[in-house]
């Protein structure tokens, strides 16, 4: 269960205080202040959701209060109550503290409550819409119009259909095996390469899940040291660490009733992982600095490109907490594996890479994607997207894209002088070695200039019919043009 939003309280008189907090407990976390001071003590040390102060307090004003609160703890949603109602109070309250909400004595219990709930709910969607501050008067409605227009696109672009794969594809079974894992509150481990479309098929399975109206939120857990990370996923109190200059809600808690996925989690140290494997058996959160743990209902889906039951044999990675993300695992098998969906996934990019470039390049010749086919893409999809980058912004006009725009590396060609990998074999007769060094010179030639055998010849001082009877001796291709 998702814990409740917390309220902090602020009023100088006592049974104020405790009205407020009996109407308010049975939905929210009550936290009473009964002075500015014991408010901001509470602040340094709770995540709280909504401020409810009152105007008049000896010392200083409610708005006073909050104007200062909005400098130093921006997050939570401020609020007024006052039996006091001047318009110029108003105004002051709104403009100068951001207060979302005036409210005025006497008030009924159930529109209090109702507005509270707004407040709440206000403080959610500002932080899944990465929207403004609460100073600038967004209201709910709107807010989640944002939001649930958000997640249509999201939906939209991430459905298992959209994941580019021919029918006989390894992929295929793939797909079929996740889409199991969608109808149930299971923690998924993606393995596979660097590249292999971990996080894709992630927000494939959240989006056709039962949570694919909350939240789907990603942390790289290889990018960060254990104290950052952990603060970006558990959140922290302002001062809490070297660094930690605000409040910050983590990802954890952002998450709370969608999906959270964590890539490369075989990067996390023995330390973290402890404190990674609590959260799950626990289901709360602890921010660092913060004096009560909240409690948060977030599906895991995680992902490596490690062998993480050798990394447990090797005692890098904790068992108990390998069998807690693994209990649906999913396999990736890199792009050199699946070589059937190369010519699909490039057509997908170059698709892509028009709609960014402004481009309308029409495609790639046959002989691109036989090479291209032939390459191992040690980097899978991601080296393949840019590799079409580099070949779209290489070319000079929207044409077929041609072999001698692909990389020396794609073309098996030296990345350092453009010749042959090997200059001849290592053994054999001197004749061999030299058929060797012609072959690799007339094939290199003629894919660089994209198989005109007129202009191959001319650089390799041959007739046409010369190079053609080479091109036979050595089985090369045939189907070159031979024309100027």
């Amino acid at each position: 269960m998702t814990e409740h939003p917390t309220v902090l309280v602020v009023d100088d008189e006592v049974r104020s205080l405790e009205t407020l907090r009996r109407v308010l407990g049975d939905e929210f976390a009550v936290i009473g202040a009964r002075s500015a001071s014991e408010a901001e003590t509470v602040l340094a040390g709770e995540m709280v959701q909504v401020i409810l102060c009152d105007h008049r307090m000896p010392g200083e004003t409610g708005v006073s209060f909050l104007r200062r609160v909005r400098d130093t703890w921006p997050d939570p949603v401020r609020m007024i109550i006052s039996g006091y109602t001047e318009s110029e109070d108003i105004i002051t309250a709104v403009n100068e503290a951001g207060i979302y909400q005036y409210i005025t004595k006497p008030w009924d219990p159930d529109g209090l409550i109702e507005r509270v709930r707004e407040a709440a709910q206000l403080f959610r969607l500002q932080r899944e819409a990465g929207g403004a501050a609460a100073d600038t008067k967004p209201t709910p409605a709107n807010l989640h119009s944002r939001v649930v227009e958000k997640r249509r696109i999201e939906r939209g672009r991430y459905e298992f259909e959209r994941i580019v794969h021919a029918p006989s594809s390894p992929v295929a079974d793939v797909i079929s095996l996740a889409r199991r894992a969608t109808d149930y509150d299971i923690s998924v481990l993606i393995t596979g390469g660097s590249g292999t479309g971990k996080e894709l098929l992630a927000r494939a399975i959240h989006y056709g899940s039962h949570r694919a109206d909350k939240p789907f939120v990603v942390e790289n857990c290889g990018a960060l040291p254990d104290e950052l990370l952990e603060s970006e996923l558990f959140g922290c109190k302002k001062g809490a660490f070297t660094g930690a200059y605000q409040d910050r809600i983590g990802l954890f808690e952002l998450a709370d009733g969608g999906t959270i996925f964590l890539d490369e989690i075989g990067e996390t140290s023995p330390s973290f992982q402890v404190k990674l494997l609590r959260v799950l058996q626990e289901g709360e959160i602890r921010p660092l600095g913060a004096q009560r743990p909240r409690r948060v209902d977030v599906r895991v889906i995680s992902a490596t490109n490690r062998d993480l039951l050798g990394e447990v044999a090797a005692g890098r990675f904790r068992r108990d907490l390998y069998y807690r993300l693994a209990a649906f695992p999913v396999h990736l098998p890199d792009l050199k594996d699946r070589p059937i969906d190369l010519p699909l996934i490039a057509e997908r990019l170059l698709g892509e890479v028009n709609r960014a470039f402004d481009r309308r390049v029409a495609g790639f010749r046959a002989e691109t994607l036989a090479a291209m086919a032939a390459y191992p893409w040690p980097g899978n999809v991601r080296e393949l997207a840019n590799e079409i980058q580099r070949m779209v912004a290489l070319s000079d006009d929207d044409g077929l894209l041609g072999l001698e725009l692909l990389s020396p590396l794609v073309r098996g060609l030296s990345p350092v002088a453009g010749a042959p990998p090997s200059a001849a074999p290592a053994g054999g007769t001197l004749k061999d070695r030299v058929e060797a060094l012609e072959r690799a010179a007339i094939d290199e030639t003629l894919r660089r200039t994209s198989g005109n055998i007129s202009r191959a010849a001319e650089e390799l001082g041959l007739s046409r019919v010369g190079l053609r009877a080479k091109m036979e001796r050595y089985e090369l291709r045939r189907d070159w043009v031979d024309d100027d």
